[in-house]
């Protein structure tokens, strides 16, 4: 990961937002994003991080920290695992829409971290088991928009 942090220091902050729900493996998420912005040069004190109760709170959230015109991207972390109802079909389904919805309406970069998985050994696979760290790539996607973006401002102005 490039160091970014001259061009986005410059626009604002990050905001990572976590869900408390299945925070076993969010927690695990949130310690990836962390990393992959210490990885990018963006100081500790330039990251805010923000508890949601669940995935489906993620998208209000998300909205409420773009409106604040603080941060230059935002990184939604969550962890929804398949039961035997069709909860997961809409609480996973809404939890992306909506994020969608906040990135485009905002021109806003938002990191999907949210883990839709049919078990929890899935889940903990893609929270820094053998499947690498989602909420690591999240945040690289998240910072990485927000570059181009700063660029593309950059050339506006």
């Amino acid at each position: 990961m490039p160091d970014l942090s001259a061009r986005l220091r410059a626009v604002g902050r990050v905001a990572i937002l976590a869900s408390r729900y299945n925070e076993l493996i969010t927690s695990r998420l949130l310690e990836g994003a962390l990393a992959c912005c210490a990885e990018a040069g963006i100081a500790r004190e330039d990251v805010d991080v923000l508890w949601v109760p669940g995935a489906f709170e993620l998208p209000v959230a998300a909205a409420a920290a773009a409106g604040t015109k603080r941060y230059v991207c935002l990184v939604a972390l969550g962890a929804v695992v398949r039961g035997d109802t069709p909860h997961f079909d809409f609480v996973a389904g809404e939890a992306a829409r909506g994020l969608n919805a906040v990135a485009v309406a905002h021109a806003l970069p938002v990191g999907f971290g949210v883990l839709t998985v049919d078990t929890m050994q899935q889940a903990v696979d893609r929270a820094g088991g053998s499947a690498g760290n989602k909420g690591h790539e999240a945040a690289a996607a998240a910072l990485q928009a927000a570059d181009v973006i700063a660029q593309l401002r950059a050339i506006d102005a």
